[in-house]
């Protein structure tokens, strides 16, 4: 069986199922009401892992969503990683210690550095490291800024702190179907030499062939949103393709 992994997605906003273009709170699509229910469907059809991300807390700096992810790792039977609203050790402790195998940090990875290497070394396979780039620098706050950071760069110091894990979003493909940008995700395993996750763009199952090339490399798997929710292929059909 193959290591590359498939991530179908559940952003949450108000207590459902949304997808933002571009991280633009303006361009919002309701796809549920429910992200319990969603995400079974995504255990139901194969998927392994579970991603969530809570758009309310990633916006208002705390967890606002949290009930939902909690339910689905304890009733599911799959593995769930939440990134959006984590910014204390307590935040941390609450999901990890309610079923939840992995919390993304994302914008504290920029803003609090020294933070984020402690959490690392404390919880480390549970913490993945988030980098949202805009332009090959760091875009934080559920995108709302962009900072200064060079994406590879701060990869590379988390790298050496410990983390295993990464996940590297490009805002420009988010939401667009327009497909991965494939030679920045390369850039940033070879760059770490740790396992990272694509996140954007994702419009087809050849796309997740494309990525699952570089497997050797250290892209360890997809965050699949918006081709699942417009209908573009279903989870099973992901899963079979990257096990096949």
């Amino acid at each position: 069986m193959s290591n590359f992994t498939i991530y179908p997605a559940i952003d949450m906003r108000g207590g459902k199922c949304v997808r933002l273009i571009q991280g633009d709170y303006n361009q919002e699509t309701v796809y549920g009401d429910s992200p319990f229910d969603m995400a079974k469907s995504f255990a139901d059809q194969g998927a392994d892992w579970i991603h969530m991300v809570d758009l309310d807390g990633a916006k208002e700096g705390v967890r606002i969503n949290d009930s939902y992810v909690i339910k689905a790792a304890k009733e599911l039977g799959v593995r769930v990683q939440i990134g959006g609203g984590i910014r204390t050790e307590q935040d941390i402790a609450h999901y990890l210690d309610n079923g939840v195998e992995r919390v993304i940090l994302g914008s504290s990875a920029v803003s609090d550095p020294e933070f984020t290497k402690d959490m690392i070394r404390k919880y480390g396979n549970h913490i993945a490291i988030g980098i949202d780039a805009k332009d090959g620098k760091v875009a934080t706050h559920g995108w709302l800024q962009t900072s200064e950071t060079q994406a590879i760069e701060l990869g590379k110091l988390l790298a050496d702190a410990g983390a295993e894990t990464f996940i590297v979003t490009d805002i420009a493909t988010d939401g667009m179907l327009s497909g991965p940008n494939v030679h920045g995700i390369v850039a940033m395993a070879k760059a770490t030499g740790k396992n990272v996750i694509a996140s954007g763009g994702i419009s087809s199952l050849e796309d997740l062939i494309t990525l699952k090339e570089y497997e050797a490399q250290g892209v360890a798997g997809a965050i699949i949103g918006k081709a699942l929710y417009t209908n573009r292929f279903t989870v099973k059909e992901a899963v079979e393709k990257v096990r096949g």
